[in-house]
Parts: structure tokens; C-alpha cells; sequence
């Protein structure tokens, strides 16, 4: 069974910006190695995880900088506080797309 055939799944290829084709060639180039391992896919997803957190702290830092008026820069204030904003939205929905396709999973019948 291709477990990358599968609708739920793919649905996750549309917001994930990690490519699984590359990921499956760089395992193909190693031996003993077939397709993606669930420790590179969990390392993945810590990594967008602390990414969204270094977004989310630089702009509390930027909050604070323009609080105290260390910094005058409204326009440095809305990037760093935009960037975390949509970086949370691309991390919940890759939450939310991988929860939907593992429910999909246990619901199917053999």
C-alpha cells in the first residue's frame, strides 16, 4: 500500500514547504534507507515548531523595544509581529492537515 497516494495525505503536500520527493531521493541515495523516516518527519515538524517560536519571541522583543522607546520603528514592530502571526497559521495548519489525515487512518476499515 503507498501511503503517499493517499488524498488525506496529500493534502498535506500543499501547505507543507518541505518536499517529499526530495526527501525520498536523499534517502534513496543512502543503503539501506526506503522512503522518508518518521524521525526526519518528527525533526521537521520540531523545527517549524521552534521556528513559529523564534517568530513569536522576536516580536514580543520588538513589542517591548517600541514600548520602552528603544526603537521608533512602527515598521520593524508590524513585520516581526506579522511574520510570527503567519507563521502560527502555517504551523496549525500542517497540525491540523496531519491530525485529519491520521484520523482518516484509523478510520479505515481492512
Amino acid at each position: 500500500m503507498d501511503v503517499l497516494s493517499m488524498a488525506a495525505i496529500q493534502g498535506l503536500e500543499s501547505v507543507s514547504r518541505y518536499h517529499t520527493t526530495e526527501a525520498l531521493q536523499q534517502n534513496a541515495e543512502q543503503p539501506g534507507v526506503t522512503g522518508t523516516s518518521f524521525d526526519s518527519l518528527l525533526n521537521s515538524a520540531m523545527n517549524l515548531v521552534k521556528e513559529t517560536e523564534d517568530y513569536s519571541n522576536a516580536a514580543e522583543e520588538e513589542e517591548i523595544k517600541y514600548a520602552t522607546g528603544q526603537s521608533d520603528s512602527m515598521h520593524d514592530l508590524l513585520i516581526a509581529q506579522q511574520k510570527a502571526n503567519v507563521s502560527l497559521q502555517y504551523t496549525v495548519a500542517v497540525k491540523n492537515t496531519v491530525v485529519e489525515a491520521y484520523r482518516t487512518l484509523m478510520n479505515m476499515q481492512f
